[in-house]
């Protein structure tokens, strides 16, 4: 089962496909063609045989009714070495269905699965694909209520991403009085909850007024409703963390002499958020100690 943040993520693009377009305006250099709607096209690509490959969602940006660009978005939540493989399929077989130009547009929700999505692909000499990346450094931190309502799915990107910002409690306060008000708002404040922290989800909870949150949609309640579907998230959650803890300290050793206490420590974190700051940091950092200095 995909887990609820990369759900989340594709949702967005689901339910507003103009979002990918907005995105892509924040990235120099990828230039838009002029368009007047945008609108989901099929995800499938089932003519590759044996294998069946699927994005996460496909916008189509039209101009009166003749497809200008297609956007194949992926939600990226860690690095994948299969995916350097996949994404050229996606694009080479859209752009033969749709006959148009295609561009790839990958989300990913921290610093460091971003960095590693900017890698180009080579497909032949002369010949490569560069992925367009949008992660917390390109998306807005939006805080000002005007902005929220005129679009919601770009205010619930910026509450996932930069959910271990300092910003994070200005975003979560413009969440709650404003995006709960606009169409689809209980599934977007269901969407926010489903990923957040713990103490960002209760800050959230508090602002709302609610006392103990409620999800509201389907997507939440296929995740989180009742016992049973609870112990399956948190036994996903485990999964994640045990995940994101392999990639971690397989990054430490390449860059580091790892003692034992170390990876120990790290293979036993079960906190999301705490393996996404060490990994933050675990880029830039010139030591080993730098990383997990409180």
């Amino acid at each position: 089962m995909p887990s609820a943040m990369h759900e989340v993520l594709a949702d967005l693009f689901r339910h507003r496909p103009l979002l990918a377009a907005d995105l892509l305006e924040l990235v120099p250099d990828v230039p838009l063609p002029e368009f007047t709607d945008a609108r989901l096209e099929s995800g499938d690509f089932p003519d590759i045989d044996p294998t069946e490959y699927r994005a996460d969602a496909v916008v189509a940006l039209t101009s009166n009714g003749t497809t200008a660009l297609a956007i194949v978005v992926e939600a990226q939540l860690r690095p994948d070495p299969g995916k350097p493989w996949n994404w050229p399929v996606y694009l080479t077989t859209l752009r033969a269905r749709l006959r148009c130009a295609v561009v790839l547009l990958v989300v990913c929700p921290t610093n460091r699965t971003a960095a590693w999505c900017r890698t180009p692909i080579p497909l032949a000499p002369g010949c490569v694909l560069t992925p367009v990346v949008v992660g917390p450094a390109e998306v807005p931190i939006i805080t000002d209520p005007i902005s929220a309502a005129e679009n919601p799915e770009m205010t619930v990107l910026s509450a996932i991403t930069h959910r271990n910002d300092d910003a994070r409690d200005k975003i979560l306060s413009v969440v709650a009085s404003t995006v709960v008000d606009v169409p689809n708002g209980d599934m977007y404040i269901d969407l926010v909850m489903a990923v957040l922290p713990k103490a960002a989800r209760d800050m959230l909870e508090t602002l709302m007024s609610t006392g103990t949150y409620e999800y509201k949609s389907e997507f939440a309640r296929r995740y989180y409703d009742r016992g049973a579907a609870q112990g399956e998230v948190r036994g996903e959650a485990r999964g994640e963390a045990r995940g994101e803890a392999k990639v971690l300290l397989k990054f430490l050793r390449h860059r580091f002499t790892v003692p034992d206490s170390v990876a120990e420590r790290v293979m036993t974190c079960m906190d999301l958020e705490q393996l996404d700051i060490w990994t933050d940091r675990a880029l830039d950092a010139a030591t080993l100690d730098e990383v997990f200095e409180s």
